[in-house]
């Protein structure tokens, strides 16, 4: 099957029980409303949220990982509810637990986190987290990190909905 991504960009994958890997996707939480202390999405969060899950509902996604924020929540939860999936809620603080649960062969798993934890899950995972996220612009990173069953580690920095322009 073929994900696009931006106007032009395709990917192939495949449900990871088919092919005996692991394969996560993560991305930072969409855009959010003004300064709050628990803030929800902004309008602009909520398209890419949709955006996500037309993007990612062929992908044999089969968990669904979220902070305990509404802004997390809210990304995930389009895509959690054309597929039928409970939202797993994790702590941010306990990441090497959180990896544990991603790396078993047979998983295709999707995880929304920050712009700090994000990047920190994918390097846990022996990705490439790339460069540190734009904190108050940057929303449209899309990692994909394949885990095979020997621990061969790929991963990609893919791209979707509104581009970010820094």
């Amino acid at each position: 099957m073929a994900l696009a991504l931006l106007p032009g960009a395709v990917f192939a994958t495949a449900p990871a029980d088919e092919a005996g890997f692991a394969q996560v996707y993560l991305v930072r939480h969409a855009e959010k409303e003004p300064a709050a202390e628990d803030p929800a999405l902004s309008e602009a969060g909520k398209l890419r949220a949709l955006q996500l899950a037309q993007l990612l509902e062929d992908a044999g996604i089969a968990y669904v990982f979220s902070t305990d924020f509404a802004r997390s929540r809210d990304t995930v939860a389009p895509l959690a509810a054309r597929l039928g999936i409970t939202v797993t809620i994790y702590n941010w603080n306990e990441m090497d637990a959180l990896a544990a649960k991603l790396t078993v062969p047979g998983r295709c798993s999707l995880v929304v986190g920050h712009s700090d934890t994000t990047p920190e899950l994918v390097g846990i995972l022996g990705g490439d987290p790339g460069s540190p996220l734009d904190e108050p612009e940057e929303y449209d990173r899309l990692y994909v990190v394949t885990i095979a069953a020997d621990g061969a580690v790929t991963s990609e920095l893919r791209r979707y909905g509104e581009p970010y322009r820094p």
